[in-house]
C-alpha cells in the first residue's frame, strides 16, 4: 500500500506521460539507487550538523540524473530542509552572473508546507518562532507591548545569527518587512521581500523606506545567500539543499561565459565549508566533467572535484557521485512498481493485461528500437508504459500483447538522444571550436 495522496499519484502519471520527471512520490518507484540515496542522506546529516559541502551527481544522459536529484530534494524535506531546485538554462539563467543565480535559488526556494517561493513563509514561520518563545516566558500576545517585544527579539536573533555574515540592508530589510507587515501596509512588505528575493523590478520608494538603494547584484548574492541560509535556519530548518540540475549546458554557451560559469563553480566549491548548513548539488554529464570545455579545462576546480575509479570500483563517498545507467532488470523493477501505483478502476483486468511478460516484451521492444542502448531507453520506456496501461483503462478489446509482431520506432528524440544514437551511446555536445589550453581562473563575484 502506498501512502501518496490521489493528487500525488496523479502527478506521476501526468508528469511521465510528458516525459518529465515529476516532483513528488519519486521514493514510489525509485528502485536501485539505494546506495547513491544513502550518501545523499550522508551529506545532509553533515551539513544538518552544520557543516557546508558541494557534492556533484554524475552520468551520462538517461542514467537518472534529474531523478535522483528531485528524489533528493524530496529526502531533504521529509528532514527538516528547505531546498530550491534550479535548472541551468543558456536562456535566462547566466551562471556566472550570480545576481541571477541568487533570484533563481530564492523564487525556487520550497519547504514540505510550501512547494515554491517559500521566502515569505520561512520569514513567518521565523516570526512565529519568536512570539511562541516570548509566550513560554509569560509575555501576553494581547499587550500592547507585545509586538515591539518581537520587533526586538528578531533585532537580537538578526545580530547573533546573520548579523556577520550578511549585509546590513539584507538586515534592515528583514525589520522593515517585520514592522510593515504588523502596521498592516502588505503591499510595502511584498515589495522589500520581492527585493529580498532578488527582483530588479521594485520601485524606488519602496527601498527608500528600508533605507535600501539599488539591486542585489552579482559581487553581493553570495553574501546575501548566507543571509537567506541563516534565515532557513532560524526558521527552525536543519539547513538548505540547492540543486543546480543540466549543469552541462554551460558546455552550449559562449566561450567568455562558460568560463566564467566555470569559475563561479569553483569559487562556490572554494567557500562551501564557510556557507554552514548549506548543500549544493550540481548535476552534470561525464562530458561536463572531463572535456577541456568544461571542468577539465579549468585546473583549479578539475583538481578539487577529480573523478577516480580503481578498475569498476568508485567510492561514493568523493566529491563526483557516479549514477549507474539504467538495464534491464531495472527498467522492469521501476515498471512493475508503477503498475502496483497506477489508480486502475478494473484491477483484474490491469494486472493480467499489464502482465510480467508483457512488461519484459515492452522492456525489449522499446531497447531494440535505441540499437541496444538501455541508457537512452528510460524516457520513452515510462512515456510508452503509462500510454500502454491509459489504453488497457480506456480500451476494453485493447491487448498489449499485440505489440509483439511490431517493431518499435523512437518519435521526439531530443537533441542528446539524436547525438547518442550517432555516437554509439555517448552524447557530444556542439561546442564551439577554440584553442587548446586552461581556462583563466576569474573571480566572478
Amino acid at each position: 500500500m502506498t501512502s501518496l495522496s490521489s493528487k500525488d499519484i496523479e502527478d506521476i502519471f501526468e508528469k511521465l506521460r510528458g516525459g518529465l520527471v515529476p516532483e513528488r512520490g519519486l521514493d514510489s518507484y525509485a528502485v536501485g539507487i539505494d546506495r547513491e540515496l544513502a550518501e545523499i542522506r550522508r551529506q545532509l546529516d553533515l551539513v544538518a550538523k552544520g557543516l557546508g559541502n558541494v557534492k556533484f551527481l554524475r552520468g551520462g544522459y538517461g542514467c537518472g540524473k534529474t531523478f535522483m536529484a528531485r528524489l533528493a530534494a524530496i529526502e531533504a524535506q521529509k528532514q527538516g530542509f528547505a531546498t530550491s531546485f534550479v535548472v541551468v538554462s543558456d536562456n535566462d539563467l547566466k551562471f556566472h552572473r550570480f545576481d541571477d543565480v541568487y533570484r533563481k535559488v530564492v523564487s525556487e526556494l520550497g519547504t514540505a508546507s510550501c512547494a515554491r517561493g517559500a521566502l515569505g513563509d520561512i520569514l513567518d514561520r521565523w516570526i512565529g518562532k519568536i512570539e511562541d518563545g516570548l509566550i513560554s516566558t509569560g509575555a501576553d500576545p494581547d499587550a500592547a507591548d507585545f509586538d515591539p517585544k518581537v520587533a526586538a527579539k528578531l533585532g537580537e536573533e538578526l545580530t547573533s545569527m546573520i548579523g556577520n555574515q550578511a549585509p546590513a540592508e539584507f538586515v534592515r530589510a528583514i525589520q522593515k518587512i517585520f514592522e510593515l507587515k504588523q502596521a498592516g501596509e502588505l503591499t510595502e512588505a511584498a515589495a522589500l521581500l520581492s527585493w529580498l528575493s532578488g527582483s530588479t523590478n521594485v520601485a524606488a520608494s519602496a527601498k527608500r523606506v528600508a533605507d535600501i538603494r539599488g539591486d542585489i547584484g552579482s559581487r553581493d548574492a553570495m553574501a546575501y545567500l548566507r543571509g537567506i541560509v541563516g534565515m532557513v535556519h532560524a526558521a527552525g530548518y536543519k539547513g538548505l539543499l540547492i540543486v543546480i540540475d543540466e549543469a552541462e549546458t554551460i558546455l552550449r554557451m559562449r566561450r567568455d561565459s562558460r568560463h566564467k560559469s566555470l569559475n563561479g563553480i569553483r569559487q562556490i566549491c572554494d567557500a562551501a565549508g564557510s556557507y554552514e548548513r548549506l548543500l549544493w548539488l550540481f548535476t552534470g554529464t561525464p562530458e561536463f566533467f572531463d572535456s577541456r570545455h568544461g571542468v577539465a579545462g579549468l585546473t583549479a576546480l578539475h583538481d578539487r572535484i577529480e573523478f577516480s575509479k580503481d578498475g569498476e570500483f568508485a567510492s561514493l563517498r568523493q566529491p563526483q557521485l557516479v549514477l549507474r545507467p539504467f538495464d534491464r532488470d531495472r527498467l522492469r523493477a521501476v515498471a512493475r512498481a508503477l503498475r502496483d501505483l497506477f489508480p486502475a478502476e478494473h484491477a483484474e483486468v490491469h494486472a493480467s493485461k499489464i502482465s510480467d511478460a508483457f512488461i519484459d516484451l515492452l522492456v525489449d521492444k522499446v531497447t531494440e528500437g535505441f540499437r541496444g542502448h538501455v541508457g537512452l531507453v528510460p524516457r520513452h520506456f515510462l512515456r510508452e508504459f503509462v500510454n500502454r496501461m491509459d489504453l488497457v483503462q480506456q480500451e476494453p478489446d485493447y491487448q498489449p500483447m499485440a505489440m509483439k509482431d511490431r517493431a518499435y520506432e523512437p518519435r521526439k528524440l531530443t537533441p542528446e538522444e539524436e547525438s547518442a544514437l550517432q555516437n554509439d551511446g555517448a552524447v557530444v555536445s556542439d561546442v564551439e571550436d577554440e584553442e587548446p589550453g586552461p581556462i583563466p581562473v576569474e573571480e566572478v563575484w
